[in-house]
């Protein structure tokens, strides 16, 4: 049966661990995964623009021996209306596996479930699970362990707010979301980010004060106010959003030596201060970086 990676609340507690000890095994001697992928090629589906989701699959299937190869929405008959049931199927008949980064969850999920090579979600709406396997990895070199730790996510209760709770909740991390009111992160995801923390030991909790969110945390994270596709939301979002930026005085606030984290593109001067984000406590580049790692395990486990 084939395994794709959609969600990492689909996977055990112990296969994220192990991806992410493959991830660091990959990291330290990418050498000798340098033939993993041979002769292997992805088809990369692009609804959304992208720096890091792009350049990191294509150097990482190029690094592993592979071919990754980049469609646009443009360059794919789904732009004009082809069924994704038909685009799957006849996908499959050509490569060896699929990237799929959409705005509509269900292009994904639909994406898997015609597809016969597995299906990775490289972003959407809903959820951003490899960006959150990098996220784990640099957390991991940062404080040896994950279990026992706490994160702090700060600012809109989206697809990167939903993949923390799901990467906490099955690692052992707590993971405490400080939203406004009215963009708090979907209930059904933290019912289930909830029952996966029962197994772990983890917490997830949801909140409204920042302040209460980051206190004791060993991460602060936080992510545009604003997303791809919501950009006619941007003023007014800034204005709910104002109390929510990540400063040093709200830094100040979590463990002493807490680490801060951001997916980016980052804003500087609305979801956090550039002191923050430039400061010494930054991981921002480690964590860009670890997207190569943490997607050629992946890539690896999935497609090897």
């Amino acid at each position: 049966m084939k395994k794709d990676f959609i969600s990492i609340h689909d996977r055990r507690p112990a296969e994220i661990l192990g991806l992410l000890d493959l991830a660091d095994a990959i990291k330290k001697e990418p050498g000798r995964y340098r033939a993993a992928l041979a002769g292997k090629t992805l088809a990369m589906i692009f609804e959304k623009s992208s720096t890091r989701t792009r350049v990191s699959f294509e150097a990482g299937m190029y690094q592993l021996g592979g071919l990754g190869m980049f469609l646009s929405s443009r360059d794919l008959q789904i732009g004009r209306g082809e069924p994704i049931a038909d685009t799957a199927r006849v996908l499959s008949r050509y490569v060896d596996g699929i990237m799929a980064r959409t705005f509509a969850h269900e292009t994904v999920t639909e994406l898997a479930r015609h597809a016969t090579v597995p299906v990775i979600n490289g972003l959407t709406d809903r959820l951003h699970p490899c960006q959150v396997m990098a996220d784990l990895q640099t957390i991991r070199e940062a404080f040896g362990e994950l279990a026992g730790r706490k994160l702090a996510y700060v600012g809109d209760g989206n697809n990167m707010a939903h993949s923390l709770m799901f990467g906490g909740a099955k690692t052992g991390m707590s993971v405490s979301v400080a939203s406004p009111a009215g963009y708090e992160p979907q209930e059904d995801v933290v019912a289930s980010a909830r029952r996966d923390a029962l197994e772990t030991g983890a917490s997830i909790a949801t909140t409204h004060d920042p302040a209460e969110a980051v206190d004791g945390a060993h991460v602060v994270y936080t992510d545009v106010w604003a997303s791809m596709g919501q950009e006619d939301e941007a003023r007014e979002r800034r204005e709910k959003f104002a109390g929510f930026t990540v400063t040093a005085a709200l830094m100040a606030k979590a463990a002493p030596d807490a680490i801060f984290l951001h997916c980016l593109p980052a804003h500087r001067g609305e979801e956090v201060e550039a002191e923050v984000a430039d400061g010494p406590r930054s991981r921002i580049f480690d964590e860009a970086e670890n997207r190569l790692h943490a997607q050629k395990a992946i890539l690896v486990s999935l497609m090897a």
